[in-house]
C-alpha cells in the first residue's frame, strides 16, 4: 500500500470515527429532559411528530408564552379539527392566542413561517418545541431567520428513543444527525430554490367558534 493510500485510508477511519462519536453525542442529547423556559413572547410549535402541540398549548396555559405559532399545519386543517383531537379540557381562550401556520413543509419553512409570524407582532423571544432529535436543527434554522430573538429550546422525548437499538430507531438518528449536520454547513439554504415559501404564513390569531 503507497502512502498516500494509507494516508486517505487513515483520514477516512478519522473521520469515520468523528462521526460515530458524534451520531452517539446526538443520540443522547435527543433523549435530554427539557428544562423550564423562562417566559417568553412567544411559543412555536413545529408539526410532525407526537407530543408537540399538546405540550406547547401546556405552555401557553401556564403563562410560560403570549401567543402560539403551530407551524406546518395541513392546509385544511381547521380550529375545530384541532379542538376535537386535543385532551379536554382545552380553554377557548387559549385559541384566540393562537395562530396555524399552514405554509410550511419542511424545517426551513418552519423557520421562515416562524420568521413572518414573529415580525408580524414585534416579538424579541420565542420558545421552540419539536422533538429531541430535531430541536438542534430547527433552533439554528429559526436563529438564521430572527438573529435577533432569544430562542428557548423544549425538546420533547420521541416515543421512538423507548428503544434506541431498534433499528428504525437508528435509521431515524443517522437522518436527523446527517441533516443537523448539513444544517450546520448552511446546505439546505444553499440548494434549495431561491424564491422560498410561495405564500408567507396566515398570521392573524383564530377566532374563537360559535
Amino acid at each position: 500500500m503507497t502512502r498516500l493510500r494509507r494516508l486517505l485510508v487513515g483520514l477516512c477511519l478519522l473521520g469515520l470515527g468523528a462521526w460515530s462519536a458524534g451520531l452517539g453525542w446526538f443520540m443522547l442529547d435527543a433523549r435530554r429532559p427539557a428544562a423550564i423556559p423562562p417566559h417568553a413572547d412567544g411559543i412555536v410549535a413545529l408539526t410532525g411528530g407526537q407530543g408537540r402541540i399538546e405540550q406547547s398549548l401546556a405552555l401557553l396555559a401556564q403563562g410560560y408564552g403570549d401567543r402560539l405559532l403551530i407551524s406546518g399545519v395541513d392546509r385544511h386543517a381547521t380550529l375545530g379539527d384541532f379542538l376535537r383531537r386535543q385532551p379536554p379540557p382545552v380553554p377557548l381562550a387559549l385559541w384566540t392566542h393562537t395562530t396555524l401556520g399552514h405554509q410550511a413543509a419542511s424545517t426551513l419553512g418552519n423557520a421562515d413561517e416562524t420568521a413572518t409570524w414573529v415580525h408580524e407582532y414585534g416579538m424579541k423571544s420565542v420558545i421552540v418545541v419539536t422533538a429531541g432529535y430535531h430541536i438542534r436543527r430547527a433552533m439554528l434554522e429559526i436563529a438564521r431567520t430572527i438573529p435577533d430573538v432569544r430562542l428557548y429550546g423544549y425538546p420533547i422525548r420521541s416515543p421512538a428513543l423507548r428503544h434506541p437499538l431498534h433499528p428504525g430507531t437508528i435509521r431515524l438518528m443517522v437522518v436527523e444527525y446527517d441533516k443537523w449536520l448539513l444544517a450546520c454547513l448552511d446546505m439546505a439554504r444553499l440548494t434549495r430554490p431561491l424564491h422560498g415559501l410561495l405564500n408567507h404564513a396566515d398570521t392573524r390569531p383564530i377566532a374563537p367558534m360559535g
